[in-house]
């Protein structure tokens, strides 16, 4: 049967993936209202479609950083992707880069810096950064970026310490024995596992690693060490993102970690356009959370985002069929996309306009 949507290969990927794995991937914080808003959210939003506008060829390239894609979307950064299929992190960064895509690697992958440099070269690469209450340990993480021609550092400014994701506590998560945290040695790389029963070995690994006490004033210490431009992720407010702003990030990913870190927070897509309107074009705003569709990213972009990332599907494509399974996925996802701006009329990116998408209460209800 043909995979023809997100879901088909969600599907796939909860047949064939281990408990502990498949809830990892899938779980959000406390009760997951805020998992489910990720989605409902978008459906509550109208596309107003313009006819009688030649859409006969279509460019839906853009560019991020001086940077070349052939459309709007990226891969979010996921951490220990080698549980979902052996292709790991290489595999999903060598589909990103035959779709023209920005892959961004996470501090806490099964892949290696190096190695995904080596495994990918022709990718776009950002490295997703957290700060270890070693400074030393962070600031050897920007350096090897910085040497395996990573472009840009996402900073993870939302978890201070990891969110309460029941399913990781009840199944007492750990990451498999043969596998292990790959930019790192000694329990740093081990670490994830063996957890006291009643809790989450990625979350012991967290607070005994990460320094829950940096401040926006950190931003100073991160650029005083490095050329790369910083992204922050993980923005959910205007007046962080104005914060944002003034401490010199050259952009933003509005997000809120894939509903995994405080339930009841708003969906991603319902905080950005306060962010838009707060920062404009001042930096690069960005999204993920909740995007399954081509109209997904249309509303995005509609709304002021330039580009949009994407996780879970993409883990997803990875668990079906490795680095082909993810290449399928975006190949599906790319379709959607150019089907929803050739119907609403858009021959380019420049050609969408915020007044094409509405919140539904702005239509009378019958």
């Amino acid at each position: 049967m043909a995979l023809v949507c997100v879901e088909d290969f969600e599907k796939k990927a909860v047949g064939q993936l281990e408990k502990n794995a498949l809830d990892y991937y899938r779980s959000g914080a406390g009760e997951q209202f805020t998992l489910g808003l990720n989605r409902e959210a978008f459906r509550r939003l109208r596309l107003r479609p313009r006819c009688l506008r030649d859409v006969s060829r279509l460019d839906i390239s853009t560019k991020i950083f001086g940077e070349q894609m052939q459309w709007p979307l990226g891969i979010a950064p996921t951490a220990m992707q080698k549980m979902a299929h052996p292709d790991g992190e290489v595999g999903n960064a060598r589909a990103a880069g035959k779709a023209g895509s920005i892959f961004i690697l996470s501090t806490l992958s099964t892949t290696s810096l190096e190695d995904l440099a080596a495994g990918a070269p022709d990718t776009i690469k950002w490295f997703q950064l957290y700060i270890y209450k070693d400074r030393t340990i962070t600031e050897k993480l920007v350096r090897r970026a910085e040497k395996a021609n990573f472009k840009a550092l996402v900073l993870t400014i939302d978890a201070p310490i990891f969110g309460h994701r029941r399913a990781d506590v009840r199944n007492n998560f750990s990451l498999p024995s043969h596998l292990s945290l790959a930019n790192f040695q000694g329990v740093k790389a081990t670490g994830v596992g063996n957890a006291a029963m009643g809790a989450s070995g990625i979350n012991e690994y967290v607070s005994s690693q990460f320094d829950p006490t940096i401040t926006w004033k950190d931003i100073a210490w991160l650029k005083g060490i490095t050329h790369l431009p910083i992204v922050v992720k993980g923005v959910l407010t205007a007046e962080d993102a104005v914060l944002a702003q003034e401490f010199g990030c050259a952009g933003l990913i509005v997000s809120n970690h894939g509903a995994r870190q405080i339930d009841t927070v708003p969906a991603s897509i319902e905080a950005l356009p306060e962010i838009v309107k707060a920062v404009g074009d001042n930096l690069v705003v960005m999204l993920d959370g909740g995007i399954m569709q081509g109209n997904d990213i249309f509303k995005a972009l509609a709304l002021g985002a330039k580009t949009v990332f994407v996780g879970r599907p993409a883990v997803w494509g990875l668990a079906y069929n490795g680095q082909k399974g993810v290449e399928e996925m975006l190949s599906v996802l790319r379709k959607d996309f150019e089907t929803t701006m050739a119907l609403i009329g858009c021959q380019n990116l420049g050609d969408i306009t915020s007044a094409m998408v509405v919140h539904e209460s702005q239509y009378a209800k019958l």
